[in-house]
């Protein structure tokens, strides 16, 4: 397990969080498939709290608003920033829309919510004490976030101008894909896509994957817990991966790196 005690560079997915219906229903469940405990909850929050690894921040789970009936439950997937209201206005400059504006959360940091211009949510976090992830390279943390879009250039475009992405594609067999790199950063930190031709008013959504120690045996573990199998596991470049969801139907993807794989671990 790597941990991190420092925010998290510009434009990095850097945190991931879900509402749910049943919250007791909801934890345990990633309980038995991904392994996490749970930090205690936060009243001036709404009853929010971490989802845990090692004792350390993975991602986050709220109740659902009552006003919130019928909403569809989503992993919503945020990307740091240094400076929230200068990304704020640079977001604005590039076509985004403003849901949630800029909001202290307490002494954990600074949030806001957005659209993109294709119709992607994603959130913004200025680290404050919470960082945002303080586990990964570890079974249950956050392996891999990407945006999948039907206008894919709008979007590159778009996350370039507020955060100076830099983009490499990756795509086969005419699918668009490309891992992005932030400004000084050394290694992708995640992806943006096309979605497939085929699906008719397939939604723009990021999305996010969290590292199984096996994931055939996370699939079994889904299944046992209530939630279903969207695509069964198979094997790529980087590993093998499933899709699947999670008592609420949010979809959510589980891979074993290939690193991994090959260590045995």
């Amino acid at each position: 397990m790597t941990e991190r005690n420092e925010a998290w560079p510009a434009g990095t997915p850097c945190w991931a969080d879900l509402t749910a219906s049943d919250p007791g229903r909801t934890q345990e469940f990633y309980r038995e498939v991904l392994g996490w405990e749970y930090g205690e909850p936060q009243p001036e929050r709404g009853g929010y709290r971490d989802a845990l690894v090692g004792g350390r921040p993975v991602a986050g789970l709220s109740p659902a608003a009552p006003d919130l009936t019928g909403v569809p439950h989503v992993w919503q997937v945020y990307l740091a920033t240094d400076r929230i209201d200068l990304s704020a206005q640079r977001a604005l400059a590039a076509g985004g829309t403003q849901l949630v504006e800029p909001v202290e959360v307490g002494p954990f940091g600074r949030m806001s919510i957005w659209q993109d211009p294709t119709g992607a949510t994603f959130g913004l976090w200025q680290a404050g004490e919470h960082v945002g992830f303080a586990a990964v390279d570890v079974p249950g943390s956050v392996a891999w976030c990407d945006l999948m879009t039907p206008d894919h250039h709008t979007a590159r475009d778009f996350y370039a101008q507020v955060f100076g992405y830099h983009y490499e594609d990756i795509g086969e067999g005419g699918v668009s894909y490309a891992t992005f790199t932030v400004p000084r950063g050394d290694h992708p930190a995640g992806g943006i896509g096309g979605t497939d031709p085929a699906a008719e008013n397939a939604p723009a959504v990021w999305s996010v994957c969290f590292q199984a120690d096996d994931v055939d045996t996370a699939v079994q573990r889904v299944r046992e817990a209530g939630g279903s199998v969207v695509e069964d596991p198979f094997d790529f470049e980087y590993g093998r991966l499933a899709v699947v969801a999670g008592p609420d139907r949010e979809s959510f993807a589980i891979m074993t790196p290939a690193t991994a794989q090959a260590t045995g671990t």
